[in-house]
């Protein structure tokens, strides 16, 4: 999720127009909700300062409201509360372990196919190259994905052009 998009996730959250909050960091009343407007809509992006700001108003880090660094823990932790807001993602304690889960039916069939593929490497029926294969190239080789597998250019036009006599007769 974007900076923008949190920012209005958590604005909406604390129940602030966008006037409201862009008067408490500061801007004039005339021009404090198109700020905050086109922080939101991303055709601006807040300085390091401004975000300072917004966070200290909105009471959340900055963390919060910027683009994860997932190569830091407080990064991933934050983007894992940003998987929360948008996917259901769940922390829970279970028998003795800590595990995650989603509550999006979409999300869990993708990370079910992937805990499969996880358990093949670990079962050494696929190698850790065709692991990464389907990683590296999910959707494509998923074959219980609800994404759809459309078709080429070439292979759409060749049937159009096989079936256009029929589709003239009805």
């Amino acid at each position: 999720m974007a900076i923008g998009e949190r920012i209005k996730y958590i604005r909406n959250l604390k129940n602030f127009t966008q006037k409201y909050l862009g008067q408490l960091i500061g801007f004039p009343e005339k021009t404090a909700d198109i700020r905050i407007a086109q922080y939101e809509s991303g055709t601006r992006t807040p300085k390091a300062d401004i975000t300072k700001e917004l966070a200290k108003a909105l009471d959340v880090s900055p963390l919060a409201l910027d683009v994860p660094d997932i190569d830091s823990e407080l990064g991933l932790m934050h983007t894992l509360f940003a998987l929360e807001d948008i996917y259901g993602l769940q922390a829970e304690e279970k028998d003795g372990e800590t595990k995650l889960s989603f509550s999006n039916a979409s999300v869990l069939r993708a990370v079910k196919a992937w805990a499969e593929q996880s358990a093949k490497l670990k079962a050494g029926e696929i190698t850790k190259e065709e692991y990464d294969e389907w990683r590296y190239n999910y959707p494509k080789y998923d074959t219980d994905s609800e994404y759809v597998k459309l078709l080429s250019d070439d292979l759409n036009n060749a049937m159009l052009e096989a079936f256009e006599d029929k589709l003239k007769n009805q």
